[in-house]
């Protein structure tokens, strides 16, 4: 349900011209634009009206069309391979990883644009993306780079609410309560309070999510000094693009860690809508509570040890196999360690995924970067070998369908190469990026009228009379 299919050859989409348009899959792919296009709203309202066109078409023309069966593992397996949500932005496939609205990662690397020649997309490129289906040009980001600034200024109450908290309270909890004290700002509640029409939803909507991914860059570095720096902030610094100013704001200048950082947002920006954050972002959103209020749930989520805390694990276990082995583990050391880890009934993190079948091209994106910028880091170089070792051990074990490496198996030692060792903070680094997937979405959820969301559950004893008068 994509706006629309990948095309086939990645040259193809560089050829359109100004005055080209082609219709693929409901929406004009356009690769290049007038200067009256450069705000990203308007671009929005007028993809809008077709796309609830399309949208009532599908239910009055397929409303009963079956897309599976269910069974009893898919209720008690946490609904995996369960087909019941919309989500507009990306589609992953597990043998071919995500695609953003069509376009695969090594797609998005060719035709976004960048701040620096042959360098990595800038998240404001796939921002623009994901909420209209268009490749965006240079002018188009830089001018949406220049709104999120504009946007980015953060209440002092914001702050102070973070302040209230211990300084050794974890990361994402400083985090989601800045998100938390954010949400007084909430145009879309306070339209709601006044009374609007619901095809008007979608527009305090847009403010809100576009302020929420503009602040939330001074946010989180504003809780890592606080943590780990003394609580020394460092201003923003206008003339950076958002990805690079939010290192600088950090404290990370090298030319190096803002590529890195570019290219980390980019790709952890969305994943479809069935993971643990997104499902509670749009859950929460689904019964119109504003996207500061969503996006906290999402947060919550992300925070837990099987989503989004796992890149905090990776880089804290890689660190304990040379603690105990040391820093030149041959590949049977490492084998052994591998499987130490397993027998004590715990699992070798940054391996695995709920949907994916093949290696997280996320993961591939970040080797390539490594074996670019960093080829000789000892930590990317056990990476490689945990790359070769940990696949066919997990494949003899014969638990697991997936025995290949996610995106939290690189991203620390990436991260921890440039100075950003403190592994507590990754999960923060991950929700400012999925802030642009899970906002996207809401502001299309809110667009198209989705509704509430309310499957049905059933106890045990439902189930177990069904599966008998089944079998009967």
């Amino acid at each position: 349900m994509a706006f629309f299919r990948g095309l086939t050859a990645v040259s193809r989409l560089r050829s359109r011209v100004a005055q080209e348009a082609t219709t693929l899959g409901g929406v004009r792919w356009l690769q290049m634009q007038s200067a009256s296009d450069l705000d990203l709203r308007s671009q929005l309202q007028e993809l809008i009206p077709e796309q609830q066109d399309r949208l009532k078409k599908l239910k009055s023309e397929h409303g009963k069309v079956q897309l599976g069966n269910i069974t009893v593992d898919m209720v008690l397996g946490g609904m995996r391979g369960m087909t019941g949500m919309l989500w507009e932005t990306s589609l992953l496939d597990p043998e071919e990883g995500i695609r953003f609205r069509g376009l695969s990662i090594p797609e998005c690397q060719k035709v976004l644009p960048t701040a620096v020649k042959d360098g990595e997309p800038l998240p404001e490129g796939l921002l623009w993306l994901l909420l209209t289906g268009k490749v965006p040009t240079k002018e188009q980001v830089d001018a949406l780079s220049k709104e999120l600034l504009s946007r980015s200024s953060v209440p002092d109450h914001v702050y102070k609410a973070i302040d209230a908290l211990p300084v050794t309270a974890h990361p994402m909890t400083q985090f989601t309560t800045g998100v938390m004290a954010l949400q007084v700002e909430s145009e879309f509640q306070k339209a709601y309070d006044k009374g609007m029409p619901k095809s008007k939803f979608w527009e305090p909507t847009y403010e809100d999510c576009l302020n929420l991914i503009a602040r939330l860059p001074p946010v989180a570095s504003y809780v890592y000094r606080r943590i780990f720096k003394d609580g020394k902030t460092i201003a923003a610094d206008n003339a950076l693009d958002y990805a690079a100013n939010f290192s600088h704001m950090l404290g990370f200048d090298d030319p190096k860690m803002l590529e890195l950082m570019r290219l980390y947002i980019t790709i952890h920006t969305d994943h479809e809508g069935g993971n643990v954050s997104a499902h509670a972002g749009h859950l929460v959103g689904s019964a119109l509570s504003d996207p500061y209020l969503s996006f906290a749930a999402a947060l919550n989520g992300l925070a837990g040890p099987l989503h989004g805390l796992a890149n905090q694990e990776v880089l804290l276990w890689i660190k304990s196999v040379i603690d105990e082995t040391g820093s030149d583990i041959t590949t049977d050391q490492l084998k052994e360690y591998v499987w130490k880890t397993l027998k004590s009934g715990k699992v070798v993190p940054g391996f695995g995924h709920g949907v994916l079948r093949k290696t997280d091209p996320r993961y591939t994106c970040q080797r390539e970067f490594a074996l670019k910028y960093l080829p000789e880091d000892p930590l990317f170089q056990l990476v490689s070998k945990l790359y070769e070792v940990v696949p066919p051990i997990l494949t003899e074990l014969g638990k697991v369908k997936n025995p290949w490496p996610n995106v939290d198996a690189h991203s620390g030692v990436l991260l921890n190469h440039f100075g950003l060792s403190e592994a507590r903070y990754f999960t923060v680094l991950f929700g400012v990026s999925r802030s642009i997937g899970i906002g996207s979405q809401l502001i299309w959820d809110r667009a198209l009228g989705l509704p509430l969301e309310r499957p049905k559950s059933i106890t045990m004893e439902w189930l177990e009379n069904y599966c008998r008068k089944a079998a009967a």
